[in-house]
C-alpha cells in the first residue's frame, strides 16, 4: 500500500509559478509510475503529467506542455510538479497518483492523494 500526500497549492495570479509536491509512504515508491491529475468544478478529472519509474520519461497533456515540468526524487519518495506561467484555466484541485503503468489513463492508477487546491486569478 502507498499513501500519497500533496502540498504546495495556493492562490496565485496569472503568470505566477507554483511547485506542487507529493510525498509517498512505503518502500516500493520506485516501482510505480506517478501522475498528476486535476479536476475543476463540474468537470471530469483529467491527466496533467505522468513520469516513469526512474524519471526518464514524462508525458504531458497538451494544455500544459512547455509550462509544467514533472520530476521525481526516488531517494525522497517524492514527486514534483513545477507550474510556470499559470493561467486561470489551470484552476483545479490537483491530485497525485501512483500506478504500475506509464499511462495517462486515471483507471491505471491505484493510489491517490487527497488533492491540493490551485487557484489562479486573472
Amino acid at each position: 500500500q502507498v499513501q500519497l500526500v500533496e502540498s504546495g497549492g495556493g492562490l496565485v495570479q496569472a503568470g505566477d509559478s507554483l511547485r506542487l509536491s507529493c510525498a509517498a509512504s512505503g518502500r516500493t515508491f520506485s516501482s510505480y509510475a506517478m501522475g498528476w491529475f486535476r479536476q475543476a468544478p463540474g468537470k471530469e478529472r483529467e491527466p496533467v503529467a505522468t513520469i516513469s519509474w526512474i524519471g526518464n520519461y514524462t508525458l504531458y497533456t497538451d494544455s500544459v506542455k512547455g509550462r509544467f515540468t514533472m520530476s521525481r526524487d526516488n531517494a525522497k519518495n517524492t514527486v514534483y510538479l513545477q507550474m510556470n506561467s499559470l493561467k486561470p484555466e489551470d484552476t483545479a484541485v490537483y491530485y497525485c497518483a501512483g500506478g504500475r503503468l506509464f499511462s495517462q489513463n486515471k483507471a491505471d492508477f491505484r493510489f491517490w492523494g487527497q488533492g491540493t487546491q490551485v487557484t489562479v486569478s486573472s
